[in-house]
Protein backbone atom coordinates (compact mmCIF):
# COMPACT_ATOMS: atom_id res chain seq x y z
CA UNK A 1 0.00 0.00 0.00
CA UNK A 2 1.33 3.39 -1.12
CA UNK A 3 2.05 6.13 1.68
CA UNK A 4 -1.03 8.35 0.28
CA UNK A 5 -3.33 5.41 0.32
CA UNK A 6 -1.99 4.58 4.06
CA UNK A 7 -2.95 7.72 5.15
CA UNK A 8 -6.08 8.38 3.21
CA UNK A 9 -7.04 4.47 5.53
CA UNK A 10 -6.50 6.16 8.62
CA UNK A 11 -8.42 9.47 7.77
CA UNK A 12 -11.46 7.27 6.84
CA UNK A 13 -10.94 4.64 10.19
CA UNK A 14 -10.49 8.16 12.16
CA UNK A 15 -13.54 9.59 10.88
CA UNK A 16 -15.48 6.90 11.22
CA UNK A 17 -14.44 6.87 14.98
CA UNK A 18 -15.44 10.30 15.24
CA UNK A 19 -19.20 9.81 14.48
CA UNK A 20 -21.91 8.89 16.48
CA UNK A 21 -23.03 5.27 16.69
CA UNK A 22 -26.52 4.93 14.22
CA UNK A 23 -29.89 4.57 15.84
CA UNK A 24 -30.59 1.12 16.04
CA UNK A 25 -33.22 0.07 13.38
CA UNK A 26 -35.91 -2.45 14.04
CA UNK A 27 -39.06 -2.94 11.74
CA UNK A 28 -42.59 -0.41 11.98
CA UNK A 29 -44.35 -0.86 15.15
CA UNK A 30 -41.07 -0.89 17.47
CA UNK A 31 -41.16 2.27 19.10
CA UNK A 32 -41.80 4.15 22.17
CA UNK A 33 -43.09 7.87 22.80
CA UNK A 34 -41.00 10.67 24.88
CA UNK A 35 -41.97 13.90 24.59
CA UNK A 36 -43.55 13.40 21.38
CA UNK A 37 -40.65 11.63 19.89
CA UNK A 38 -40.39 8.02 18.84
CA UNK A 39 -37.70 6.17 19.84
CA UNK A 40 -36.69 3.03 18.62
CA UNK A 41 -36.56 -0.08 20.53
CA UNK A 42 -36.02 -4.05 19.70
CA UNK A 43 -39.58 -5.57 21.09
CA UNK A 44 -43.17 -5.01 19.44
CA UNK A 45 -44.94 -1.92 20.68
CA UNK A 46 -48.74 -0.82 20.05
CA UNK A 47 -49.10 2.98 21.12
CA UNK A 48 -52.10 4.36 22.85
CA UNK A 49 -53.02 6.11 19.53
CA UNK A 50 -53.75 2.47 18.09
CA UNK A 51 -56.06 -0.41 18.63
CA UNK A 52 -57.31 -1.66 20.92
CA UNK A 53 -56.63 1.94 22.26
CA UNK A 54 -55.38 1.24 25.85
CA UNK A 55 -55.20 5.65 25.84
CA UNK A 56 -54.54 6.46 29.60
CA UNK A 57 -55.43 10.00 28.85
CA UNK A 58 -59.07 9.12 28.58
CA UNK A 59 -61.22 11.00 30.74
CA UNK A 60 -63.66 7.99 30.85
CA UNK A 61 -64.38 3.93 30.90
CA UNK A 62 -62.81 2.11 28.00
CA UNK A 63 -64.90 -0.40 28.22
CA UNK A 64 -67.87 -0.30 30.27
CA UNK A 65 -70.42 1.98 28.57
CA UNK A 66 -70.85 4.37 31.98
CA UNK A 67 -68.55 5.01 34.91
CA UNK A 68 -66.58 7.73 36.44
CA UNK A 69 -65.25 10.44 34.61
CA UNK A 70 -62.10 12.28 35.35
CA UNK A 71 -58.05 12.01 34.41
CA UNK A 72 -56.66 8.82 35.47
CA UNK A 73 -53.00 10.40 35.18
CA UNK A 74 -50.94 14.10 35.82
CA UNK A 75 -50.70 15.82 32.96
CA UNK A 76 -46.64 16.55 32.66
CA UNK A 77 -44.24 15.91 35.74
CA UNK A 78 -44.19 17.70 39.23
CA UNK A 79 -40.66 18.65 38.52
CA UNK A 80 -37.58 17.65 40.74
CA UNK A 81 -36.51 21.13 42.50
CA UNK A 82 -37.13 25.18 41.36
CA UNK A 83 -34.23 25.44 38.80
CA UNK A 84 -36.02 22.26 36.96
CA UNK A 85 -39.09 23.73 37.35
CA UNK A 86 -38.20 26.98 36.08
CA UNK A 87 -36.56 25.47 32.77
CA UNK A 88 -40.38 23.11 32.14
CA UNK A 89 -41.93 26.68 32.50
CA UNK A 90 -40.00 28.09 29.91
CA UNK A 91 -39.36 25.16 27.52
CA UNK A 92 -41.86 22.27 28.58
CA UNK A 93 -40.94 18.82 29.26
CA UNK A 94 -37.72 18.27 26.62
CA UNK A 95 -36.57 14.90 26.60
CA UNK A 96 -33.24 16.55 27.97
CA UNK A 97 -35.48 17.97 31.09
CA UNK A 98 -37.42 14.99 31.93
CA UNK A 99 -33.65 12.77 31.82
CA UNK A 100 -32.62 15.08 34.27
CA UNK A 101 -35.47 14.03 36.59
CA UNK A 102 -36.38 10.20 35.70
CA UNK A 103 -34.25 7.83 37.70
CA UNK A 104 -36.58 4.88 38.69
CA UNK A 105 -38.18 2.26 36.64
CA UNK A 106 -41.18 0.34 38.72
CA UNK A 107 -41.91 -3.00 37.83
CA UNK A 108 -45.08 -4.29 38.95
CA UNK A 109 -47.34 -7.65 38.15
CA UNK A 110 -50.48 -6.95 37.25
CA UNK A 111 -52.26 -9.55 38.82
CA UNK A 112 -55.08 -9.56 36.54
CA UNK A 113 -53.10 -12.13 33.76
CA UNK A 114 -53.13 -10.34 30.32
CA UNK A 115 -52.48 -6.85 29.43
CA UNK A 116 -56.46 -6.18 28.74
CA UNK A 117 -58.12 -7.14 31.81
CA UNK A 118 -55.40 -5.10 33.49
CA UNK A 119 -56.69 -2.05 31.17
CA UNK A 120 -60.00 -2.73 32.19
CA UNK A 121 -59.25 -2.37 35.97
CA UNK A 122 -56.94 0.60 35.83
CA UNK A 123 -59.25 2.82 33.48
CA UNK A 124 -62.69 1.59 34.00
CA UNK A 125 -62.42 0.57 37.89
CA UNK A 126 -59.42 2.20 39.66
CA UNK A 127 -59.00 5.57 37.60
CA UNK A 128 -55.48 4.85 37.94
CA UNK A 129 -52.41 4.28 34.99
CA UNK A 130 -49.25 3.03 33.96
CA UNK A 131 -47.10 4.37 31.28
CA UNK A 132 -46.47 0.39 29.96
CA UNK A 133 -48.71 -2.94 29.57
CA UNK A 134 -46.34 -5.99 29.17
CA UNK A 135 -48.74 -8.91 27.43
CA UNK A 136 -48.14 -12.63 27.85
CA UNK A 137 -46.90 -12.75 24.23
CA UNK A 138 -44.41 -9.95 24.81
CA UNK A 139 -46.68 -7.23 23.07
CA UNK A 140 -45.56 -4.03 24.91
CA UNK A 141 -48.44 -1.40 25.51
CA UNK A 142 -48.18 2.80 26.08
CA UNK A 143 -50.71 4.20 27.25
CA UNK A 144 -49.40 7.75 27.48
CA UNK A 145 -46.43 9.94 26.39
CA UNK A 146 -43.54 9.52 29.25
CA UNK A 147 -43.57 13.16 29.95
CA UNK A 148 -47.13 12.58 31.54
CA UNK A 149 -46.67 11.46 35.03
CA UNK A 150 -48.63 7.71 35.41
CA UNK A 151 -50.31 7.01 39.16
CA UNK A 152 -48.76 3.51 39.66
CA UNK A 153 -46.08 4.07 42.07
CA UNK A 154 -47.47 6.79 45.06
CA UNK A 155 -44.58 9.05 46.35
CA UNK A 156 -42.12 7.70 43.24
CA UNK A 157 -44.43 8.61 40.50
CA UNK A 158 -42.52 11.83 39.49
CA UNK A 159 -39.47 10.42 38.88
CA UNK A 160 -40.43 6.90 37.54
CA UNK A 161 -41.62 4.87 34.29
CA UNK A 162 -43.81 1.92 35.54
CA UNK A 163 -44.36 -0.99 33.74
CA UNK A 164 -47.76 -4.06 34.17
CA UNK A 165 -46.49 -7.34 33.36
CA UNK A 166 -49.41 -9.77 32.78
CA UNK A 167 -49.56 -12.16 35.44
CA UNK A 168 -51.53 -13.59 37.96
CA UNK A 169 -48.70 -12.90 40.57
CA UNK A 170 -48.00 -14.50 44.13
CA UNK A 171 -49.40 -16.43 46.53
CA UNK A 172 -49.25 -17.29 49.94
CA UNK A 173 -47.28 -20.55 50.12
CA UNK A 174 -50.51 -22.02 52.58
CA UNK A 175 -52.27 -20.81 49.57
CA UNK A 176 -50.56 -22.03 46.74
CA UNK A 177 -53.70 -24.28 45.31
CA UNK A 178 -55.08 -21.11 43.91
CA UNK A 179 -52.56 -21.18 41.36
CA UNK A 180 -54.13 -24.58 39.72
CA UNK A 181 -56.76 -22.15 38.65
CA UNK A 182 -54.30 -20.52 35.90
CA UNK A 183 -51.95 -23.00 35.32
CA UNK A 184 -52.08 -26.58 34.25
CA UNK A 185 -49.21 -28.99 34.05
CA UNK A 186 -48.55 -31.46 31.01
CA UNK A 187 -46.03 -33.65 29.57
CA UNK A 188 -45.22 -30.99 27.39
CA UNK A 189 -44.69 -28.61 30.61
CA UNK A 190 -46.64 -25.80 32.57
CA UNK A 191 -49.08 -23.82 30.45
CA UNK A 192 -51.11 -20.60 31.47
CA UNK A 193 -55.01 -21.52 30.93
CA UNK A 194 -56.26 -18.72 29.25
CA UNK A 195 -60.61 -18.24 28.84
CA UNK A 196 -61.37 -17.33 25.12
CA UNK A 197 -61.87 -13.86 26.00
CA UNK A 198 -58.57 -13.93 27.29
CA UNK A 199 -57.12 -15.40 24.44
CA UNK A 200 -59.07 -13.05 21.70
CA UNK A 201 -57.35 -10.29 23.69
CA UNK A 202 -53.37 -11.20 22.83
CA UNK A 203 -52.58 -9.86 19.77
CA UNK A 204 -50.47 -12.61 19.06
CA UNK A 205 -53.14 -15.03 17.44
CA UNK A 206 -52.92 -18.61 18.87
CA UNK A 207 -49.95 -18.05 21.29
CA UNK A 208 -49.30 -20.84 24.09
CA UNK A 209 -48.01 -19.18 26.61
CA UNK A 210 -45.81 -20.98 29.01
CA UNK A 211 -43.57 -19.99 32.13
CA UNK A 212 -39.78 -19.41 31.38
CA UNK A 213 -39.41 -22.04 33.97
CA UNK A 214 -41.61 -25.45 34.71
CA UNK A 215 -41.49 -25.38 38.18
CA UNK A 216 -43.58 -23.34 41.14
CA UNK A 217 -41.06 -21.20 42.52
CA UNK A 218 -40.74 -20.30 46.02
CA UNK A 219 -39.36 -17.04 47.42
CA UNK A 220 -39.84 -14.16 50.86
CA UNK A 221 -40.62 -10.82 50.60
CA UNK A 222 -41.40 -8.82 53.60
CA UNK A 223 -40.70 -11.59 55.30
CA UNK A 224 -44.05 -13.59 54.15
CA UNK A 225 -43.24 -16.75 52.33
CA UNK A 226 -44.82 -16.84 48.78
CA UNK A 227 -45.09 -18.93 45.69
CA UNK A 228 -45.09 -18.14 42.10
CA UNK A 229 -44.77 -19.26 38.50
CA UNK A 230 -42.58 -17.72 36.15
CA UNK A 231 -43.29 -15.39 33.76
CA UNK A 232 -42.84 -16.20 29.80
CA UNK A 233 -39.77 -15.87 28.02
CA UNK A 234 -41.40 -13.23 25.47
CA UNK A 235 -42.19 -10.94 28.21
CA UNK A 236 -38.31 -11.41 29.53
CA UNK A 237 -36.98 -10.67 26.01
CA UNK A 238 -39.61 -7.40 25.75
CA UNK A 239 -38.90 -5.87 29.08
CA UNK A 240 -35.01 -6.36 28.58
CA UNK A 241 -35.67 -4.33 25.35
CA UNK A 242 -37.53 -1.94 27.03
CA UNK A 243 -35.33 -1.47 29.97
CA UNK A 244 -32.45 -1.17 27.67
CA UNK A 245 -34.10 1.66 25.48
CA UNK A 246 -34.73 3.60 28.65
CA UNK A 247 -31.40 3.05 30.58
CA UNK A 248 -30.29 5.05 26.54
CA UNK A 249 -32.73 7.85 26.90
CA UNK A 250 -32.65 8.15 30.87
CA UNK A 251 -29.29 7.74 31.22
CA UNK A 252 -29.42 8.02 35.22
CA UNK A 253 -31.97 5.11 35.20
CA UNK A 254 -29.04 2.20 35.89
CA UNK A 255 -29.45 -1.15 34.50
CA UNK A 256 -29.18 -2.58 38.35
CA UNK A 257 -31.67 -3.31 41.18
CA UNK A 258 -31.30 -3.01 45.22
CA UNK A 259 -29.09 -4.89 47.09
CA UNK A 260 -28.32 -6.57 50.28
CA UNK A 261 -24.80 -6.66 51.68
CA UNK A 262 -24.08 -9.99 50.37
CA UNK A 263 -25.02 -9.14 47.05
CA UNK A 264 -28.66 -10.40 46.81
CA UNK A 265 -31.33 -8.47 45.06
CA UNK A 266 -33.19 -7.19 48.30
CA UNK A 267 -36.65 -8.84 48.99
CA UNK A 268 -37.78 -5.87 51.31
CA UNK A 269 -38.47 -2.20 51.18
CA UNK A 270 -35.98 0.73 50.84
CA UNK A 271 -36.27 3.57 53.60
CA UNK A 272 -36.95 6.64 52.58
CA UNK A 273 -33.58 7.38 52.28
CA UNK A 274 -32.27 4.73 50.53
CA UNK A 275 -35.41 5.54 48.03
CA UNK A 276 -34.40 8.64 47.75
CA UNK A 277 -30.57 7.86 46.66
CA UNK A 278 -31.06 4.81 44.19
CA UNK A 279 -31.31 5.12 40.58
CA UNK A 280 -32.28 1.78 38.65
CA UNK A 281 -34.59 -0.71 38.47
CA UNK A 282 -37.08 -1.41 41.31
CA UNK A 283 -40.20 -3.67 42.24
CA UNK A 284 -43.08 -2.45 44.01
CA UNK A 285 -41.96 -4.32 47.10
CA UNK A 286 -38.84 -2.10 47.08
CA UNK A 287 -41.16 1.22 47.51
CA UNK A 288 -44.00 -0.07 49.24
CA UNK A 289 -44.17 -2.53 52.36
CA UNK A 290 -47.65 -3.47 51.23
CA UNK A 291 -46.57 -4.45 48.29
CA UNK A 292 -45.34 -7.77 46.53
CA UNK A 293 -44.44 -7.28 42.94
CA UNK A 294 -43.14 -8.78 40.50
CA UNK A 295 -42.63 -11.46 43.08
CA UNK A 296 -40.35 -13.84 44.18
CA UNK A 297 -40.40 -15.36 40.82
CA UNK A 298 -38.88 -12.91 39.01
CA UNK A 299 -35.74 -13.40 37.34
CA UNK A 300 -34.12 -9.96 38.45
CA UNK A 301 -29.71 -11.53 37.48
CA UNK A 302 -31.06 -12.77 34.30
CA UNK A 303 -33.31 -9.76 33.23
CA UNK A 304 -30.59 -7.49 34.13
CA UNK A 305 -27.80 -9.26 32.06
CA UNK A 306 -30.31 -9.30 28.95
CA UNK A 307 -30.53 -5.27 29.56
CA UNK A 308 -27.30 -4.88 30.02
CA UNK A 309 -25.98 -7.12 26.44
CA UNK A 310 -28.54 -4.72 24.98
CA UNK A 311 -27.01 -1.53 25.44
CA UNK A 312 -23.24 -3.03 25.76
CA UNK A 313 -22.84 -2.67 28.74
CA UNK A 314 -21.83 -6.61 28.89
Amino acid sequence: MSARRALAAVALALGAACRAPAAPRFPAGHEIVVCGERVPIDAPVVLWTEEPFYDATLERPRFASSGESGKRYRPGREPAGAELAAKVEEHGWTRALLAEQIDLFVLHYDACGTSRACFRVLQDERKLSVHFLLDLDGTIYQTLDLREQAWHARAANARSIGVEIAQVGAVPEKERARLAKTYEWREDGTRIVLTREAEEGLRQSGFVARPARRELLAGTIHGEALVQHDFTPEQYESLAALAAALARVFPRIELEAPRDGSGRVRMDALSDEEEAAFHGVVGHWHLQRDKIDPGPAFDWEGFLARARRRVGVL
